[in-house]
């Protein structure tokens, strides 16, 4: 396993210690269970997308809980064999499990969809007007324009 010293950057920077915070206590607990896997796209410049693989599992057996800066997706397991039978081998997962997403701030959940044995959870990142860079006019004009940002395609846009 490897572990992260943040001290030098601690030294020189203020404001942060959450940042490191989050970081290394991501690293402690990520070291342990990886069930079930999934992936994290970036679907466009403020949209993002987080895949479950959780085959077995119904809409009503996930819990998905979007609180500030934090998104919990729990699984619980359902009963085997409810149609009476008798199982000889289990090879199928069927354990219950929770997963922790930290989001960044003004990140929500979109939409959820379940199908194919995927839960596919869609995020967009929503930044208020009021947290947008504003240009501030020098000497005394009372003046607040947004300023705009070069995207990589050359267009400009507001950020």
């Amino acid at each position: 396993m490897s572990r992260f010293d943040f001290t030098p950057y601690r030294r020189s920077t203020v404001g942060f210690d959450r940042l490191f915070d989050l970081l290394e206590n991501q690293a402690r607990l990520n070291a342990g269970d990886n069930y079930p896997p999934f992936n994290i796209s970036r679907r466009g410049e403020d949209n993002y997308r987080i895949t479950l693989a959780v085959a077995g599992f119904r809409p009503q057996d996930i819990d998905i809980t979007a609180q500030q800066n934090l998104l919990v997706v729990q699984g619980r397991k359902r009963d085997e064999a409810a149609d009476g039978s008798e199982l000889i081998h289990v090879g199928i997962a069927n354990r219950g499990f929770e997963r922790r997403f930290e989001l960044a701030d003004f990140v929500r959940v979109e939409s959820a969809d379940l199908a194919d044995g995927l839960l596919t959870i869609d995020l967009v990142r929503e930044v208020p007007e009021a947290m947008k860079p504003k240009k501030i006019a020098i000497n005394g004009a009372a003046r607040l324009t947004a300023v705009p940002v070069e995207g990589e395609d050359g267009e400009a846009s507001a950020a």
